[in-house]
């Protein structure tokens, strides 16, 4: 049964069309945060302190532009969604910081570059666990 749903899951265009909506907010956030993150490095910040304080800013902006725009459909309870999305976007966040170790720290690679691709890396965990739990869908 559950492999049956997982294989309608991923025929249905609206779910794709999702994702995209999703890709665009994270792109948005993608910006803020490495903006955000390259100021902080700049300034001195050590890298994965910004990658923290980065962090922060852009999921403030991604939890936004997702409740009002990719699962409009789907709004709750602000605060609980809100705890949710926190909580996905935290396991991400881990995640992005032992890529970001590992590319930055262990195999010396830019700090910038290395901060892109780890969110990218990320990116697919965020959006299954935000339309799994933050955003999902009330059975009646």
């Amino acid at each position: 049964m559950k492999r049956a749903r997982l294989i309608a899951s991923l025929r249905s265009p609206r779910n794709w069309g999702q994702l995209a909506e999703f890709c665009v907010v994270g792109a948005v956030g993608f910006v803020i945060n490495l903006t955000v993150y390259r100021t902080l490095v700049h300034n001195g910040v050590e890298f994965l302190i910004a990658a923290v304080c980065s962090f922060l800013v852009a999921v403030t902006s991604n939890y936004t532009l997702n409740r009002i725009w990719t699962f409009r459909e789907h709004r709750g309870h602000i605060g609980i969604q809100g705890m949710r999305f926190f909580v996905v976007s935290l396991s991400a966040l881990g995640m992005n910081l032992l890529l970001l170790e590992l590319i930055v720290g262990a195999a010396g690679k830019e700090k910038v570059l290395g901060q892109a691709v780890a969110i990218i890396l990320v990116t697919p965990l965020n959006f299954v666990g935000n339309k799994l739990w933050s955003f999902r869908r009330r059975r009646a």
